[in-house]
């Protein structure tokens, strides 16, 4: 007869006979039987609520561990990544110094400096070439004057020469008023655009549009306000800016040796073939010599990305060793802790065996207990957690530090997986454990 249908052939029936268990029953016996164990782990933790409470103490502190150092590492992801779309990924930058480390500076320094007229030859060769990777250049020189208003200033402001244009190689946009045009630059109007805090320290009460401003010893009227941009890797801040027409800058101030020039390439796919082009446009118009090297950098934010990724990469590794550390303290406190108890309770463990209870109820009673503990004390280092992070975006209002829930449900997976692991040969022992050897135990 085919039983297969119905149920299976067990052996635990009285007198050795077999006896026919449905599936649905024995899953509703599992349910029941892990409910219960759940209720005896409770029961046991909330009895010895010191020792439970020290035990999860290694499993908070991993938890703390590890939330945290997520959120630091999502927070510099965070940061890094928004710095470098400050750059753009489809400019080209053509500079005296390349970005990134520089081992021979001084070879660097006697570089010729970088012409703003350089933009304007760049535009005429990609004009009469249809089939550029390029779109347009755009100069930008460099100066660190003092501007002021009334009485208060702000020192050394990056400011910034360059066309209209230049709003076509940026994702910045103005908050209030609007960016210069380009007759305003071709005709060298004393206008500017100020950054979100220049204008906060300048203007705290007043709105910052079409005041005038003094710019180094020159007077220049306020157009415009930039929207709000954070800082650059956390070194520049790109709110403290002030742009102005070229033809002003360049008739008011000396420009800086790294002034650069910004070149938009029609897709940020061609970046490769889009930088071997414009090395041959530069190298054309510097009239280098085939055999000799540029004198000249092209950078883009991929090299700021091939410096700060080992950086990032060795912070990474050092937080999963501290929190892994921390976690297998946290186990290792566990797996005592429930040795003790099977200790304690061998002729609890023995008396239940003898009524009939099955190695998988003492093996899951047990286990639960250890991820019991465990759950509970990843809940309560996640809460934890999650004050200190309020503390931390409290005084650290600048730093783009992120609480997800992914790393919520990683937390308390890993809370649950240290009670597996502590737990599980501690109650391995237990299930194993002889009835009548267990009844006499003192």
């Amino acid at each position: 007869m085919n039983c297969g249908h119905y149920g299976s052939l067990t052996e635990d029936a009285p007198g050795g006979k077999s006896k026919i268990e449905n599936p649905k029953s024995k899953m509703m016996q599992l349910a029941s039987e892990i409910s219960e164990s759940f209720h005896i782990a409770w029961a046991q933790i909330l009895a010895n609520k010191m020792r439970s409470t020290l035990t999860m103490l290694g499993v908070i502190i991993g938890i703390i561990a590890v939330t945290l150092m997520g959120t630091a590492i999502n927070g510099i992801q965070s940061g890094f990544d928004r710095s470098m779309s400050l750059l753009g990924d489809d400019v080209l930058y053509i500079s005296k110094f390349p970005w990134g480390p520089n081992d021979d500076y001084y070879a660097f320094r006697n570089r010729p400096n970088i012409k703003t007229v350089y933009a304007d030859e760049i535009n005429r060769i990609i004009a009469a070439s249809p089939n550029s990777a390029l779109e347009l250049a755009v100069p930008a020189p460099v100066n660190f004057p003092t501007i002021s208003y009334g009485g208060r200033q702000v020192t050394s402001v990056y400011t910034v020469g360059t066309t209209g244009d230049f709003a076509r190689t940026s994702t910045t946009e103005t908050v209030k008023g609007r960016f210069m045009t380009e007759q305003e630059s071709l005709s060298g109007a004393s206008v500017c655009i100020i950054g979100l805090d220049i204008a906060n320290a300048l203007f705290p009460s007043e709105d910052p549009i079409d005041k005038v401003i003094t710019v180094g010893d020159r007077r220049f009227r306020v157009i415009g306000v930039f929207a709000k941009q954070g800082s650059f890797l956390g070194l520049f801040s790109f709110d403290k800016q002030v742009m102005v027409t070229l033809g002003s800058f360049l008739k008011y101030f000396t420009v800086d040796e790294d002034a650069d020039i910004r070149v938009k390439v029609k897709d940020k796919s061609l970046m490769a073939p889009a930088t071997e082009e414009l090395t041959g446009i530069m190298r054309r118009i510097r009239k280098t010599m085939p055999e000799a090297k540029e004198d000249f950098s092209i950078n883009e934010q991929k090299a700021f990305r091939s410096t700060l990724d080992p950086i990032k990469a060795g912070i990474a590794i050092a937080g999963i060793f501290i929190t892994g550390l921390s976690l297998f303290v946290g186990a290792i406190g566990i797996m005592n802790i429930t040795y003790v108890s099977v200790k304690e309770r061998t002729r609890e463990i023995g008396t239940r065996k003898a009524l009939g209870a099955r190695r998988r109820s003492i093996l899951l009673q047990f286990l639960i207990e250890a991820v019991s503990i465990c759950l509970a004390g990843g809940l309560i280092g996640l809460g934890f957690s999650f004050a200190l992070f309020l503390l931390l975006t409290l005084a650290l209002p600048s730093f783009p530090i992120q609480f997800s829930m992914g790393l919520t449900l990683v937390a308390l997976a890993a809370s649950v997986v240290t009670g597996i692991v502590s737990g599980f040969m501690p109650a391995w022992s237990a299930s194993r454990l002889d009835p009548i050897v267990a009844l006499r135990y003192e």
